[in-house]
């Protein structure tokens, strides 16, 4: 369905723009920005490659699995219906930890496994369960420490100071993380008593 509105914007903006005479400007427009998006993605590539290096010698040192043991008693208590050793929570902390330090597109991966994995332990119901729904709200509020994705962007914009964002990034995510853990747990506890 998002195909056919996409392709529906695509069309009816062309046929304005050819309407109103403006298709000179449509087609600078697409040049520039098809410029633009590999300049920004070959930027993009350069830093995530930078911190997915950074995480495979954090891995490789030992650091991650400290910061699992770390993380694992408060995962225990948001998921409390995945089994110990499941391998469900090793990738839910793979991907928190990932999103932590804003490699969203590292973390994607490892969400849908935790996702997949959460979904064999549901026995593959079509209803996602307590847990699914809580990965899902954890993994949108997105706790961020450091946000190279968004640092990487701000440094191919040409910003002087692409890091200053780094403070307000870790508030504001720190505040959704706790709206959505609060929400989640509200519906879930609201859920159990209309069962009741």
């Amino acid at each position: 369905m998002v195909n056919y509105i996409w392709i529906g914007m695509a069309v009816i903006g062309l046929v304005f723009a050819a309407v109103n005479g403006k298709m000179q400007a449509v087609n600078e427009a697409i040049f520039t920005s098809a410029r633009d998006a590999v300049s920004i993605s070959i930027g993009l590539i350069s830093v995530l490659v930078f911190w997915l290096g950074m995480m495979k010698i954090a891995e490789v040192s030992g650091l991650l699995s400290k910061l699992s043991r770390l993380f694992r008693p408060v995962i225990k208590k948001l998921f409390p219906d995945v089994p110990d050793n499941h391998p469900a929570l090793g990738y839910i902390l793979s991907n928190m930890i990932a999103n932590m330090f804003g490699l969203g597109n590292a973390a994607t991966p490892l969400g849908i496994k935790a996702m997949e994995q959460l979904h064999e332990l549901n026995g593959r119901k079509p209803e996602a369960s307590r847990s699914m729904i809580t990965f899902l709200a954890l993994n949108t509020s997105g706790l961020t420490l450091i946000p190279a994705t968004v640092i990487a962007i701000r440094l191919n914009a040409g910003s002087a100071h692409p890091t200053e964002i780094v403070a307000p990034t870790c508030i504001a995510t720190f505040a959704t993380t706790i709206a959505a853990i609060c929400i989640d747990r509200y519906f879930y506890h609201r859920r159990t008593k209309r069962r009741k």
